[in-house]
């Protein structure tokens, strides 16, 4: 079979942007594409849009225009029951879906809100849609030994291979002090902090990590070759919540650019490199480069090595390697998720790593969560600087603080671009339709 009127109308956008085609052939290629069912959230229509400056939807009669509505409060219950609704309308099994659904509130809770509801319609759903991830794979334990295994996601969710993994490493230090599993074939998985305080919640220092398709530049090079590859600890305090850091190892991120985009701001110097070695700044134009990759972020510390750029780079590499070594797994090209001559979608199958350290074996519970508390308490209280103002934090603080206050107001704030998620969501499959007649803020 050929490829359908969306897919052909797609490869048309991308020979357009590749070629610096004109701004009318590259409408005349988005008109078809949204005429053929083509989603205004599809990351290529974005960057085209942005970059000609075109509408990604017919205008309105001026009759018809309206403000957009505010956002509005939906309790945190509603809004995983919604996710949850979602996930099996899609074919995934209920308990593999009530883990999943969990999985990303918990980011709504912590405050991480580009990994929770924002995710569901455009990361999930699409890309089930697309046929480049499954609603439903069996998760299978490739290799085994006592305190580690190897299990093969087969294309599934993450959302739910990760929890399946970080849990078996947990079972397995609990039984020998020690437990790593890594995962193959696997696909987003969510924030990679839920698994490192899976482990801290269960007595353990938890570790993990995730590569993703490729944005990083190696030091002195330009081509994106490693994920923004996340590096995840968890680790048990007397707080009332863990010491937690779950950060990239890039400078920045995409959605961070296409933020800058939507604020018509330029894209801070030393954050992007281009193929000729330029530091970019013009963030539109950068926004369309990356998607045809000649544009690369660069890693923590920047381009070069005047600011210890070699440093974020040998962490996203760390990464990279625990993620694809043990699997004989793929990386860059292999997981970019897209056919860079023809635009089109392909599966980008991931790596994980999941590491879980009894602390019982080693030293009292109670002792090293008291211990670390001291230390935490040191660094907090220390000397702050007379010109920064506001207060020293801590790796898990501003979560908890996020989390406290959402629940005081009864819920995530949910803006309307995220309602109109929902409404399409539910709008588009009967299941959902039937039970959901009417969102909190219709």
């Amino acid at each position: 079979m050929g490829p359908s009127p969306q897919e052909s109308a797609r490869e048309e956008m991308m020979a357009v942007l590749k070629a610096n085609g004109s701004a009318s052939d590259y409408e005349k290629a988005l008109t078809k594409f949204v005429a053929a069912g083509g989603s205004s959230d599809d990351s290529l229509a974005k960057v085209g849009a942005s970059v000609y400056g075109l509408s990604l939807a017919p205008p309105e009669p001026p009759a018809k225009k309206s403000k957009a509505p505010p956002a509005a409060i939906v309790p945190f219950d509603f809004m995983k029951q919604f996710m949850k609704d979602t996930l099996v309308a899609y074919g995934v099994p209920e308990a593999e879906a009530e883990t999943s659904a969990e999985v990303l509130i918990e980011a709504d809770r912590r405050g991480i809100d580009s990994h929770g509801i924002g995710r569901l319609k455009p990361i999930y759903c699409d890309r089930m849609d697309q046929g480049i991830l499954f609603p439903h794979k069996p998760i299978d334990v490739v290799r085994e030994s006592p305190t580690s295994a190897l299990v093969d996601g087969n294309l599934g969710l993450g959302l739910y291979v990760g929890p399946y993994c970080m849990k078996l490493a947990i079972e397995k230090a609990k039984k020998h002090g020690v437990g790593f599993v890594v995962a193959q074939n696997s696909t987003h998985y969510g924030i990679a902090g839920y698994y490192a305080t899976m482990a801290s919640d269960a007595g353990c220092v938890g570790l993990t990590g995730t590569n993703a398709r490729p944005s990083i530049a190696p030091t002195f090079g330009t081509e994106p070759m490693l994920g923004t590859n996340p590096l995840c600890f968890g680790i048990p305090t007397k707080d009332g919540f863990p010491f937690c850091i779950d950060c990239a190892t890039s400078v920045n991120q995409r959605g961070k650019i296409e933020k800058y985009s939507r604020d018509g701001k330029p894209t801070p110097k030393g954050a992007v490199i281009d193929s000729a070695g330029v530091e970019r700044t013009d963030t539109d134009g950068i926004l369309r480069d990356m998607q045809l990759g000649k544009c690369a972020l660069t890693p923590v510390g920047g381009a070069g090595d005047d600011m210890g750029g070699y440093k974020g780079y040998g962490w996203a590499t760390t990464v990279e390697l625990l993620c694809t070594a043990f699997q004989s797994g793929p990386f860059g090209e292999a997981v970019c998720g897209i056919d860079r001559a023809t635009g089109a979608k392909k599966p980008m199958p991931l790596g994980h790593f999941f590491l879980a350290i009894d602390i019982a074996p080693l030293c009292p519970l109670d002792t090293f969560e008291r211990n670390s508390t001291k230390l935490l308490d040191a660094l907090r209280g220390s000397r702050k600087s007379p010109l920064a103002g506001g207060r020293i934090w801590t790796a898990g603080e501003l979560e908890h603080d996020a989390r406290v206050a959402r629940h005081a107001q009864g819920g995530l704030s949910v803006p309307y671009p995220l309602q109109k998620n929902m409404t399409d969501l539910r709008d588009k499959i009967p299941a959902l339709k039937a039970k959901y007649a009417k969102l909190p803020f219709e």
